[in-house]
């Protein structure tokens, strides 16, 4: 059966598909066995291992799992959701959680907390209402964790430090904890250790699993261990040990290929030889490229975070020093004069073990802060930064300056810097990308990533240094309409014929054609821009724009309406219409919901093996932890059809309709105990493995289901919610300079076209474009010559949408063109790409929304819209919009 509470806390906090699956993988376990302060290890381990074969050994004396996530994947929310889940789904009310170091205790401690920026349990509306009990080191002897529990509904959540109890036990000592208290009466660890339904969570438990403190915490007796680390193994005597209690494993190199963190790339320079410079000149060269890169990131990530209307990201830099002294002497340099003019003076930190009491207190505090925007901090340098780690998402320049193997290097370096800052990838290169800069060492890691045996496999950046680290800047660039409405003024490289700096000679006119503008962009809702030239339709205007002009001339001295306000209107209603392209809002609703159906298909059962179990497990399979058995010596206790087990699980999904896919089901299910026929003895022993593996074998079934699954047919409504937008979205980019470069020019680097902006433009709604192609510049030379009026379109514009591989994705075009006869949605793509799915993927949802708005623009006398796919090698300067429309 589907277990409702995994599924709602994956839904409530958004929980990507490896903490899902160990949610999921939870859930199963409470099935499996009872848990107890006394529980029978021997029998409980053996159930899990029947099922979850990597768990050989709990490695403790009570029931621990380890859950091994890659960095980036969500460790902290994923321990958030396993508290939610046993607190919801079996009313437990006491965790104690161990954090490796005071870095990561605090980070914490804040994650837990109620209206912090990353809150694990927002969205889980019960804890809204009776928030979690947070206990920490700091706060536990003044009795707070046990303060009216026999009253108390919700729940308790312990934080400790494990270093901290690790130095308290030092010489044999019992750590403060064990300690009587006065105020309790006995110790806070008694209090803890007779708690009958405490859980015992270990963040980055390979960091401390030997130690003398977490012996101690052992004695706490807790009915379940739940461990969480990137790295399933202690080393000992140079020997890797992995854990014996790993039931689930989500590797790095799953974690990039599924795309949940950050892509590392390994930086060096073009033809850089290092062994023609000492160790002093490399480490600075290493510095300034990392540094130079860094710059280039923030305005990748400033402009990403204009064009997405995102939050923008602060990115930082690590350094890896050698020790100490070498840290401080880098701090110096790098705050100097001579480093970039003294640029990052006060805006660089060390960390290191050296640093204890305040001081140390105040750089923990400054790391935790490194995220924030209002933070100055933007190069950490570290000594031993393998030992610490903090959670951080704006991490993207590593820069090694001390000696470590290859593999160290690749493998463990880079965990600080995989965390994606909005979650997910955006298909920005610089945005989704961690820098490790190793010019001395660049052969040397990629040979070690390239490895059969290695975690992931590091990619490759090589720097022109005359080309790729000139610091770049971003610029907003805006149509011509709200240039000319806003008074804004266009540099000499921005000028053209379209848009003219004002529309009038006196400063009173312009400040009235202003308000005429903002006021038109109410009326967007009527269904062309030609209705607003319409005699009933601007005396509306032009009594707005009065009212406005009428209240400001009372609050602000020097404001009169000593101007035509009618005349001003029908001007300013003209140049909107003239420079504007009517783009509908388009929006397509199903009449009666959207349904799902799944056709008939041949399930593969390749993977299917299932064996027979012991029918004393079976037994918490079906009842939980109820203490009832199923003989199946008697025939009456089972369903009627062995096909009614799993059927019945799979009704339990949302978007199974029994009415509508009874057969199917049926027949599924026919299928898979057929398939067990082949193999199995009896139907005895058929029951025995549909009976023990139900939520298995469904899940198996499901899965199949999802890629046979075709949309319900169903009728659509199309609602138009504006005939037109008189304002374009402005254009971030990320561009070299802010100078345009005439678009007629040609002989400029090509490789780095992306990087130009481009103007001198007469018929496009913006004064300046950029490209990231030479043939897109070369089509937009034909649009030129040969439309009435252009743009190239911002992300948001059009709002076409298609779907691929289950997720939503915006499409936007790369030129709209209004003609005589008809209105181009346009884009240009290399030949070799025409045929690709994702390409005919945007086809198909542009041609799909162009049809819509031909139906809109004809029954308005309109022109209608036609969608054009052109391969590059048709884009020369002899052709004419004439021959691809006539061709498409």
């Amino acid at each position: 059966m589907v277990d409702k509470y995994v599924n709602s806390i994956t839904g409530r906090l958004s929980l990507r598909a490896p903490q899902h699956k160990s949610l999921d993988i939870l859930s199963r376990i409470m099935d499996i066995g009872q848990l107890s302060k006394s529980p029978d290890l021997e029998m409980l381990l053996s159930a899990i291992h029947s099922e979850y074969p990597s768990v050989t050994d709990f490695e403790r004396e009570f029931p621990s799992l380890c859950f091994a996530l890659a960095t980036g994947v969500g460790k902290t929310r994923l321990m958030g959701a396993f508290i939610a889940y046993l607190h919801l789904s079996k009313l437990y009310k006491n965790f104690f959680i161990l954090a490796p170091n005071l870095t990561i205790y605090k980070k914490l401690i804040a994650d837990f907390t109620p209206n912090t920026a990353k809150y694990v349990f927002k969205g889980i509306s019960e804890f809204s209402i009776n928030p979690p009990e947070i206990i920490t080191g700091e706060n536990y002897e003044s009795g707070k964790g046990i303060r009216n529990t026999i009253f108390e509904t919700g729940i308790h959540i312990n934080i400790f430090n494990i270093s901290k109890i690790n130095s308290e036990v030092r010489g044999g000592k019992s750590p403060k904890i064990k300690r009587l208290s006065e105020y309790i009466g006995e110790s806070y660890f008694e209090y803890l250790a007779g708690l009958s339904d405490l859980v015992l969570l270990m963040d980055e438990s390979h960091r401390y699993r030997a130690s003398a403190g977490i012996k101690a915490i052992n004695e706490l007796r807790p009915i379940l261990g739940l461990e969480l680390t990137a790295t399933p193994r202690i080393e000992i005597a140079r020997a890797s040990v992995p854990f014996k209690n790993v039931i689930f494993e989500y590797s790095l190199s799953k974690a990039l290929e599924d795309g949940f963190v950050k892509e590392p790339v390994v930086v060096t320079q073009k033809n850089f030889d290092a062994s023609q410079l000492n160790a002093t000149q490399v480490e600075r060269i290493k510095l300034e490229d990392g540094i130079r890169l860094h710059e280039n990131t923030k305005v990748e990530l400033r402009t990403y975070a204009l064009q997405s209307n995102q939050t923008l990201v602060k990115p930082f830099v690590l350094v890896i020093a050698r020790d100490t002294s070498h840290a401080d002497d880098l701090q110096k340099f790098i705050e100097s004069e001579s480093f970039f003019g003294g640029g990052y003076k006060g805006k660089t930190i060390q960390i290191h073990s050296g640093q204890q009491g305040e001081e140390k207190e105040e750089v923990v505090e400054r790391l935790l802060a490194v995220e924030r925007n209002d933070e100055p901090t933007e190069i950490v340098i570290h000594v031993n930064m393998l030992k610490e780690g903090w959670d951080v998402t704006n991490l993207y320049t590593i820069i090694p300056l001390r000696a470590a193997n290859a593999r160290i290097l690749v493998e463990q370096s880079i965990g600080r810097g995989l965390r994606l800052p909005y979650g997910k990838k955006t298909g920005i290169a610089a945005v989704d990308r961690l820098n490790i800069i190793a010019h001395d060492r660049f052969q040397e890691i990629v040979d070690e990533a390239n490895r059969s045996d290695s975690l992931i496999r590091l990619k490759t950046l090589i720097l022109d240094p005359d080309a790729d680290l000139e610091r770049g800047e971003t610029v907003v660039i805006k149509s011509g309409l709200s240039l000319v409405f806003s008074g804004a003024e266009q540099t000499e490289s921005s000028k053209s014929e379209l848009p003219v700096r004002k529309l009038f000679e006196n400063e009173e006119s312009n400040r009235a054609a202003s308000v005429v503008y903002d006021v038109i962009r109410k009326y967007e809702n009527l269904p062309t821009s030609r209705e607003l030239l319409k005699t009933e339709v601007q005396e509306k205007i032009a009594m707005e724009v009065g009212d406005i002009l009428r209240t400001e001339s009372y609050e602000l001295p020097g404001i009169t309406v000593a101007v035509n306000i009618k005349a001003i209107t029908r001007k300013v209603a003209e140049v909107v219409v003239d420079r504007t392209i009517d783009i509908p809002r388009i929006q397509i609703v199903p009449k009666n919901g959207k349904g799902i159906k799944y056709k008939f298909f041949r399930l593969d059962c390749s993977s299917i093996h299932l064996q027979l179990v012991d029918r004393d497990v079976l037994i918490h399979t079906l009842h939980s932890n109820q203490e009832e058995t199923i003989s199946f010596n008697n025939k009456n206790l089972l369903e009627g059809r062995m096909e009614d087990y799993l059927v019945r699980g799979l009704i339990d999904f949302d978007d199974i309709s029994y009415a509508d896919h009874s057969d199917l089901l049926y027949d599924l299910c026919s299928q898979l105990i057929r398939h067990f026929r082949t193999y199995l003895k009896s139907e005895e022993e058929i029951y025995n493995v549909i009976v023990f593996h139900q939520k298995q074998l469904v899940d198996f079934i499901y899965v199949q289901m999802q890629i046979h699954q075709i949309e319900e047919d169903t009728e659509y409504e199309v609602i138009v919610s504006k005939g037109f937008s008189s304002k374009l979205k402005e254009i971030a980019a990320s561009v070299s300079s802010s100078e345009a470069v005439d678009y007629r020019k040609a002989d400029f680097d090509k490789l780095k076209i992306g990087r130009i902006l481009f103007g001198g433009f007469e018929k496009c709604l913006f004064p300046q474009a950029k490209f990231s192609s030479d043939t897109e510049r070369r089509f937009a030379a034909i649009l030129e010559r040969e439309s009435i009026k252009w743009f190239r379109p911002a992300k948001g514009q059009f709002q076409i949408f298609y779907t691929q591989e289950g997720f939503d994705q915006e499409y936007i075009p790369d030129f709209v063109a209004e003609c005589d006869s008809v209105i181009l949605m346009i884009e240009t793509k290399a030949k070799n790409e025409i045929n690709l799915h994702e390409v005919t993927l945007k086809k198909n949802a542009a041609v799909k929304w162009c049809e819509i708005a031909s139906n809109h623009s004809k029954e308005y006398s309109g022109k209608p819209w036609k969608y054009l796919l052109i391969p590059h090698n048709e884009v020369r300067d002899n052709m004419s919009l004439e021959y691809y429309i006539k061709n498409s």
